[in-house]
């Protein structure tokens, strides 16, 4: 796939797209360290090396793994693995840039650290979810994105689909056990949580294998502030907000959990469709 073609395919901010379409010879030049982001084996690895050689340069790193993510896109053709699924993965680009323009009040590429992931084939959005593959263990760890739609028909659909694209395409994963390690997973949160929220009905897939209070993980994901923002300076616009943040000015903590997935119910059903 054509560099200028996937920054208009996956939605990346106007003002960022001319900065890409500026940093292409750059990114160009970078070609062979980019491209070494792409191969399971060597992909943290050049990362880090691109990010040492580029230094505080986010948008350079930027312009690097979208060239890179558009010279991959012919292997994933190669694969069988539909385009939609490719645009789908790579479209976490744009939702990074949005994320930081929030949390940050500018346009920042703070996510390169995580992004070899998709570039490298080893993540990829299913539906409203993404999913990792963890050779070391051989389990698949789910991931929310921001934008996810956590209603039960939406994450059954996206399991479902996680399930048939591993037996497809990635069969040693077909049996997999799959975990999540999330601030939407804690039992600190849970109380806040009225009847019918999808946020616990999403809860109630997993069994918790374990439990840390002490991350604060809540207050990029749920405040969509920076780590160091004051707790009595966190919004409060909608109810969950305003109970977390009750909860944290008193003492109290979210952490994060992780889980294990229950095998496999259609929660959609069971909650009385």
């Amino acid at each position: 796939m054509d560099y200028f073609q996937l920054l208009k395919r996956i939605d990346l901010p106007p003002q960022v797209e001319r900065t890409m379409e500026q940093r292409f010879p750059q990114a160009q030049r970078l070609r062979e360290r980019a491209l070494a982001m792409t191969c399971a084996q060597t992909a943290s690895q050049a990362y880090r090396a691109l990010a040492e050689c580029l230094g505080e340069d986010d948008m350079g790193m930027l312009s690097c793994q979208l060239l890179a993510a558009a010279e991959s896109a012919e292997r994933w053709g190669q694969m069988g693995i539909p385009e939609e699924i490719f645009l789908d993965t790579m479209k976490c680009f744009s939702r990074f840039l949005r994320e930081t323009r929030v949390r940050l009040g500018r346009d920042c590429f703070d996510r390169g650290w995580w992004t070899w992931r998709q570039l490298s084939m080893r993540l990829f959005r299913l539906g409203t979810l993404e999913y990792e593959l963890l050779p070391q263990c051989g389990l698949v760890s789910v991931h929310i994105p921001s934008d996810a739609d956590l209603s039960p028909e939406s994450v059954d659909i996206s399991l479902e689909t996680a399930r048939e694209f591993f037996r497809k395409f990635y069969p040693a994963y077909a049996g997999a056990d799959f975990v999540c390690e999330s601030w939407l997973l804690s039992p600190e949160l849970t109380p806040f949580l009225p009847e019918g929220s999808r946020i616990l009905a999403f809860q109630q897939r997993f069994s918790l294998h374990e439990t840390d209070s002490e991350p604060m993980d809540c207050l990029e994901w749920l405040f969509r502030v920076p780590g160091n923002t004051p707790l009595e300076c966190l919004p409060e616009t909608t109810s969950l907000q305003r109970e977390v943040k009750k909860h944290l000015l008193s003492g109290g903590k979210i952490g994060t959990a992780v889980g294990v997935l229950k095998e496999t119910i259609r929660l959609s059903d069971s909650i009385g469709r």
